[in-house]
């Protein structure tokens, strides 16, 4: 077959690939961050019911866990590069979409076509990180995940100020014009790529990449693999726990400790501030540790308390218990360095980066409906509280799995009948 497309080596296109991977990461949040808060000047022009609102809330863990599946498969037919300059136009014209629409028709189908590049986005970029950087693997992922953090922060920050002095579609459609620029640099890579004599989106499933052996391809079947298991439990745990607190924290905490909702509101960005000095730490510690097992206890421990403290004593300290919480979702950065560090090919990684955010983002967009319908089953949230506790239990077993290098494709090695 013909052998997919080789990272660029050059100078000029590595710098390339590394203003493209940041652009990216940047992007890969602004759909979301940057609508919720204008919705109340959208409704000026196009009347939104709650329906509506509940659809468009509920679109980004779902359409990621979809685009956890589907990736992969574009991924093997096209090229790493090639689907990211794909996934990328798919969100520019979402984007562009939701800033010119002339009703609530095409505001969802836009939203759809946003979330689902950032999706697909969500896949691609670990690989990609592997594929041209893989020995500084810990350097990106660390540098990635804090600007997705600021790509989720900024969006929802300016977005009401802009809206007011220019209006909504403006606020919107900046963020299409930057998502727009995006696709300039990974144009780049792609001409780098042919100007290397290479067939730009020649097969995922060609030769094998240098120095990786033809026997480390993907199996296919990942969800045979213990290692892989482990990955995924730890993704979904960050992501169900997120989405259940950004979901219904504020109101949880207006409810049982008798805040205001402002401050609530600044509660909430408590917590989600704590993922900033995860994602700025956690890859640095996993490498120096050489274990991951520890960090993914502490978080475990961290979501236990903050939870306990939230639940018995909510009105006490509540600052504190929120912090704590917070950072239970340090399992977010570990979860995306694993899926560099337990691969070794970035073909292995796509697979492995599609099944843990299909499963992750579907446990995630179930988790804020089982917490609100506990609440309504109860009374409290107490019930809510304790089904999130278990499932962080859950993480000792990865941790357990997680505490030896072994990569999947040695676990399919040790086990040669789990392999079709």
């Amino acid at each position: 077959m013909t052998p997919s497309p080789l990272p660029v080596t050059s100078r000029f296109g590595k710098f390339f690939v590394l203003v493209a991977i940041l652009l990216m990461s940047v992007n890969l949040r602004s759909a979301v961050a940057s609508m919720s808060p204008v919705f109340v000047f959208i409704n000026e022009d196009i009347p939104l019911n709650s329906a509506v609102k509940a659809v468009i809330g509920m679109m980004p863990p779902i359409l990621f866990a979809v685009c956890g599946v589907l990736t992969p498969m574009l991924v093997r037919r096209t090229s790493l590069e090639v689907a990211t300059i794909i996934a990328l136009s798919i969100q520019v014209t979402g984007l562009l979409m939701r800033a010119v629409t002339p009703d609530t028709t095409w505001l969802i189908i836009g939203s759809a076509c946003a979330m689902g590049g950032m999706g697909m986005g969500n896949v691609l970029l670990p690989p990609l990180i592997k594929r041209h950087f893989p020995q500084r693997i810990a350097v990106m992922t660390t540098v990635y995940v804090t600007l997705i953090s600021v790509g989720t922060f900024v969006p929802a920050f300016l977005a009401v100020p802009i809206a007011s002095a220019a209006g909504w579609r403006v606020s919107m459609g900046i963020w299409c014009s930057l998502a727009a620029v995006v696709i300039i640099p990974w144009l780049v890579v792609a001409f780098q790529q042919r100007s290397q004599g290479i067939r730009l989106g020649s097969p995922m499933a060609g030769e094998p990449e240098p120095g990786v052996a033809a026997t480390d391809r993907p199996a296919g079947r990942v969800w045979t693999s213990r290692v892989a298991w482990a990955v995924t439990v730890v993704f979904t745990l960050s992501s169900m726990n997120a989405y259940s607190m950004f979901s219904w924290l504020p109101v949880i905490l207006q409810d049982s400790a008798g805040v205001s909702a402002a401050e609530a509101g600044s509660l909430m960005g408590l917590y989600a501030f704590m993922g900033l000095p995860a994602a700025l730490l956690v890859p640095a510690l996993a490498s120096r540790l050489g274990s991951v097992s520890k960090l993914i206890y502490f978080a475990i421990a961290c979501g236990l308390v903050g939870y306990a403290g939230l639940w018995v004593m909510p009105g006490t300290l509540t600052w504190l218990w929120v912090v704590i919480a917070g950072l239970g979702p340090t399992l977010f950065p570990i979860a995306l360095l694993m899926i560099n560090r337990r691969t070794r090919s970035h073909r292995t990684a796509v697979t492995l980066s599609g099944f843990a955010q299909s499963v992750g983002y579907t446990v995630a967009a179930i988790g804020p409906l089982g917490v609100g319908l506990l609440h309504d089953l109860t009374g409290g949230w107490g019930a809510g509280y304790a089904v999130l506790c278990v499932f962080f239990l859950g993480g000792i077993w990865a941790a357990r799995v997680l505490r030896t290098p072994q990569t999947v494709e040695e676990d399919w090695a040790s086990r040669p009948h789990s392999a079709p």
